[in-house]
């Protein structure tokens, strides 16, 4: 496994981070493809093994048992120095500000319960999972600060987000003395590209990591043409992000498939290793032992300037899926550029 620095936070990650979206009680959360507690312990050790320190989970995943069987798995397999834990905290909800519970009592609270799932003290990287358009950006950035201060977390990141509000929330930071975002984690693989056109060039000048989730795009690519998986046939969500492009994509799909098997390696490694050489750490999601050791080996994997160039040329441009459409109605007041029922460019 190689390591990487975090932007400017001083931490040292894996080039693969494993994506814990997959882990918890069906019951308790939205996907009906996630993995209990023993299959979490034996993917957590398994990539522990093959080097990989970085996780990634979230309040929302499972009700919170996403967190519980992650914490519980690295508390028995690692020393919690030697690894980096990063978790999510969601918008305000309408209850909370009916009862007038501020952007900062909200970080905290949200904070408070993750850590206890997670059974630690603090976590590395505490990630504002989307934007929220109801809560005042200084409350945020003030709660968060608040949580470096008091050692509950190391540093802060962003997800789902556009490139104008990193900047101006890190301009904030600035300009306030506030913790900056070291990192965003937004939808960026071979057959979702839109962050090319402002996120990847802020973070580049910014020194931001960029730790994409959907790095396989829900399996995509990593499945050759007619082969299938439980999470394919069962992740609504996925398919409302790519069903509708599904047979443009199917064309840079063939590409992998193709230079995979000209290069005697997964399609796995053929995707990852192509994002490897745009982001810092890819959030790469698992439910079984060997999807971790297809992800570890694209840290190993060198593509040259004509394969990415080939695995690029087919690409046309994508409207807007999942969340960040619907982060587009925050917006319905402003001048709008790039929306989910924009033509393409």
């Amino acid at each position: 496994m190689k390591y990487t620095a975090l932007g400017t936070s001083g931490l040292q990650v894996s080039r693969i981070c494993l994506g814990c979206m997959g882990f918890g009680d069906p019951q308790n959360g939205q996907h009906s493809w996630t993995v209990g507690e023993p299959e979490t312990r034996a993917i957590v050790r398994r990539a522990l093994e093959l080097g990989i320190n970085f996780f990634d989970t979230a309040i929302a995943y499972q009700n919170g048992t996403s967190e519980q069987y992650l914490g519980r798995a690295l508390k028995d397999f690692a020393r919690r120095e030697e690894v980096v834990v990063a978790t999510k905290f969601l918008p305000r909800t309408s209850e909370e500000i009916a009862a007038g519970v501020s952007g900062q009592e909200h970080v905290t609270r949200s904070l408070e319960r993750s850590l206890k799932n997670l059974g630690t003290d603090y976590v590395d990287l505490y990630i504002y999972h989307m934007w929220d358009y109801r809560t005042p950006l200084y409350d945020i950035m003030e709660g968060l600060s608040a949580a470096i201060k008091a050692g509950k977390a190391r540093c802060v990141g962003i997800s789902n987000c556009f490139a104008y509000q990193l900047a101006k929330a890190n301009a904030l930071a600035e300009r306030e003395g506030f913790a900056p975002f070291v990192s965003v984690q937004g939808h960026y693989n071979l057959i979702f590209r839109e962050e090319e056109r402002e996120m990847a060039k802020l973070c580049q000048e910014d020194n931001i990591a960029m730790t994409p989730y959907s790095a396989l795009a829900g399996g995509r690519l990593s499945k050759r043409p007619g082969e299938t998986s439980r999470r394919l046939q069962e992740d609504d969500y996925a398919r409302l992000k790519y069903g509708r492009t599904a047979e443009e994509d199917r064309v840079i799909i063939g590409r992998v498939a193709e230079l995979a098997g000209a290069r005697g390696v997964s399609m796995t490694e053929i995707a990852l290793g192509w994002l490897l050489t745009k982001v810092t750490a890819p959030v790469v999601g698992a439910t079984k032992p060997h999807h971790v050791e297809g992800a570890a080996k694209a840290a190993d994997l060198t593509l040259t300037e004509a394969e990415c160039s080939y695995l690029e040329e087919p690409y046309l441009p994508h409207r807007l899926v999942g969340v960040m459409a619907q982060n587009t109605a925050g917006e319905a007041a402003k001048p709008q550029v790039w929306t989910a029922s924009s033509p393409k460019l």
